[in-house]
């Protein structure tokens, strides 16, 4: 098939239309692939200091490997891996995990209206809502006759791929040669910045992005680096929703 998958015209509305099933989420996993790439290289290298740095905490590879396919968190994982050679505490461990991942409640809510409606996919997709996958899913566009659900879906499971592959990559190589991997984990924070970047440029007006941005620099400088997340996180879901209604007819009157 030659058609422009992410301009499709008139002619090949139709085409959509009829296409089989399996090729409908062949099609998704084209268009998801793309968006996906950036999350590749960030999720590859700082995959491969978290199984390089399970290594040295001497757990062998195979504990990586399982933790990033069914934990896959991030950086809970990292924290976990302290919490595995320390004493066993588990309220210390659930406190910190709620800490650590409490933002994806925002996420979680902010999908709710996006990931209605699409099957049972979305029990995976829920499962797999890391910090990319939201970034990318919230914001992307998708062509009408191409399945939205499958093109999130296969976002979910690149992203899910390649943290897995990272890992498996930094635990077997781990095992044989010794790394230095300090300050690979600012890997991630260009990734944000890159993916915020590409953002700003689509938006004819950065009005969202203002609101989140100027919420996290209050939220740093009153509660401080290590803090400030989740307070700028409800700030900035308050505004949002506050402020919906007049947003939404701004973007409909630049469209």
């Amino acid at each position: 098939m030659h058609e422009n998958i992410d301009s499709p015209n008139e002619n090949s509305s139709s085409q959509y239309k009829d296409m089989s099933r399996s090729n409908q989420i062949w099609i998704a996993a084209r268009v998801a692939f793309p968006k996906t790439v950036p999350i590749f290289a960030g999720f590859v290298f700082l995959g491969i200091a978290y199984g390089l740095m399970m290594n040295s905490l001497g757990f062998s590879a195979i504990y990586p490997i399982l933790i990033s396919l069914i934990v896959f968190a991030g950086s809970m994982e990292f924290v976990a891996a302290n919490l595995l050679v320390g004493t066993f505490s588990p309220l210390t461990a659930l406190f910190l995990t709620l800490t650590v991942n409490a933002r994806h409640l925002f996420y979680g809510l902010s999908m709710l209206e996006k990931y209605d409606g699409i099957g049972k996919k979305k029990w995976y997709m829920v499962y797999g809502l890391c910090d990319e996958a939201f970034a990318i899913n919230s914001t992307m566009d998708v062509p009408k006759n191409i399945d939205k659900g499958w093109v999130m879906f296969f976002v979910t499971l690149f992203n899910h791929f390649y943290w897995v592959l990272g890992a498996t990559l930094g635990g077997i190589f781990g095992s044989f040669v010794n790394f230095n991997i300090e300050g690979l984990d600012f890997v991630m924070t260009a990734l944000f910045v890159v993916i915020f970047l590409e953002q700003w440029m689509k938006e004819e007006k950065h009005t969202s992005s203002l609101v989140g941005l100027g919420a996290s620099i209050v939220c740093l400088i009153i509660f401080g680096g290590s803090k400030f997340i989740i307070p700028a996180m409800i700030a900035i879901l308050g505004l949002l929703t506050l402020f919906r209604k007049s947003l939404e007819k701004a973007e409909a009157e630049v469209v």
